[in-house]
């Protein structure tokens, strides 16, 4: 099937539904939608954070993992 047919039918059985059952499609259909945004647009960042910094973040990270302190709740 191609996208206007697809459109077409989904359009075509959407105006027989009533209002609000409309309305549950429009938040399903919204929900399907990829959020956020994509790596690509992340690229010209790299290289912002000192490797000094990117150590120390890894190392703490490394150091933190794992391990449970019972008197912390």
């Amino acid at each position: 099937m191609t996208n206007a047919v697809i459109r077409d039918n989904l359009i075509a059985r959407l105006d027989k539904l009533p209002h609000d059952l409309q309305l549950r499609v429009l938040d399903f259909a919204s929900a399907l939608v990829p959020k956020g945004i994509t790596g690509k647009s992340l690229v010209k960042f790299e290289g912002a954070i000192p490797a000094e910094d990117l150590k120390l973040m890894s190392a703490a990270i490394e150091e933190g993992c794992e391990k449970v302190d019972i008197n912390e709740w």
